[in-house]
C-alpha cells in the first residue's frame, strides 16, 4: 500500500471506518477480485483492497441519498476508482506502450476515414508495420495491462475517488457530452466487440467467462477487447489519452 494512500486511512475516522467496512467490506473484495483479473501478475490484490476500503470510507463520508442512486452504486464507483487511483500511481506500463496504443489509434482513424467502414486487424497492422500476430499480442498485452479500458469513463484527472461531491454546471456539461459520445461510439462498434464489452463491464464476466459464452479462447477475448478500446479511442478524437479509458 503506498505512502498515500495509508495516511488517507489513518486520517478517516476509526469507529466510522469499523462500521463501513464491516457493512461492505465484501462489495470492496469482489470488485478487487473483478478487477484483479484483468491485471498482470505483478498487482498484488492485497494493495487493491486497501486502496478499495479507503474509497468505501470516502464514499460514506460523501454520500447524498437525495441524488438519487443507492449507496451500493455510488460506493462502486467511489471504490473502483480507488483502486484504479492505486494502480496508477504504481503504473508498470513502459511510455512505448501507450505510444503504441496512440499509434493505433490513429491509424484506425486514418483507416476508417477513408474506407467509411471498420478497419480490420489485418489493416491496422500493416499500417503500423506490424505482422497480424504481432498486432494481437501488443493488443493483449494493452488491454491486459490496463493501458486501455473502460474503467471509470472519464477524462484525465476526473478520479472519481476525489470528484467533487457537487461538481460544477460546466463541468457535468462536459460529463454528459463524454458519455453521450462514449455510448454512441460504443454503438457504432462491430458486434462482437459491444457483446464482449457489454459482458465484461455490465455483466461483469473475466475473460474466461467471456470466452466460454462466445466460444473463443480468453486470449482472443483479450485481442476483442483491446481492439474495441483502440477503435474508441480513434472515434472519440486524438484529444483522448488511453488512461481516459482506465
Amino acid at each position: 500500500m503506498s505512502l498515500f494512500a495509508h495516511r488517507q486511512y489513518r486520517s478517516a475516522s476509526r469507529q466510522g471506518a469499523t462500521e463501513v467496512i464491516h457493512s461492505h467490506g465484501e462489495l470492496v473484495r469482489r470488485l478487487a477480485h473483478h478487477l484483479i483479473a484483468r491485471l498482470p501478475p505483478s498487482v498484488d490484490i492485497d494493495d487493491l483492497i486497501q486502496a478499495g476500503m479507503i474509497g468505501l470510507i470516502e464514499a460514506a463520508g460523501h454520500y447524498d441519498a437525495s441524488q438519487g442512486a443507492s449507496f451500493e452504486t455510488y460506493a462502486s464507483i467511489r471504490i473502483r476508482g480507488a483502486m484504479i487511483d492505486e494502480i496508477r500511481r504504481g503504473d508498470w506500463v513502459p511510455r512505448s506502450v501507450h505510444r503504441r496504443v496512440r499509434e493505433a489509434a490513429e491509424a484506425t482513424r486514418v483507416i476508417e476515414q477513408r474506407e467509411g467502414r471498420s478497419a480490420s486487424q489485418v489493416e491496422v497492422a500493416r499500417a503500423m508495420g506490424l505482422s497480424v500476430d504481432d498486432y494481437q499480442k501488443f493488443l493483449e498485452g494493452a488491454a491486459r495491462g490496463h493501458v486501455i479500458s473502460l474503467d471509470g469513463c472519464q477524462e484525465e484527472g476526473d478520479s472519481p475517488r476525489f470528484a467533487d461531491s457537487e461538481p460544477s454546471p460546466e463541468r457535468q456539461l462536459e460529463r454528459q457530452e463524454f458519455r453521450a459520445g462514449l455510448a454512441e461510439a460504443i454503438a457504432g462498434l462491430p458486434e462482437r466487440e459491444q457483446l464482449v464489452l457489454s459482458l465484461y463491464y455490465e455483466q461483469e464476466l473475466n475473460l474466461r467467462e467471456i470466452g466460454a459464452v462466445i466460444g473463443v479462447s480468453e486470449s482472443r477475448v483479450c485481442q476483442i477487447h483491446g481492439q474495441a478500446m483502440v477503435r474508441l479511442r480513434a472515434r472519440l478524437g486524438q484529444d483522448s489519452d488511453p488512461e481516459d479509458f482506465e
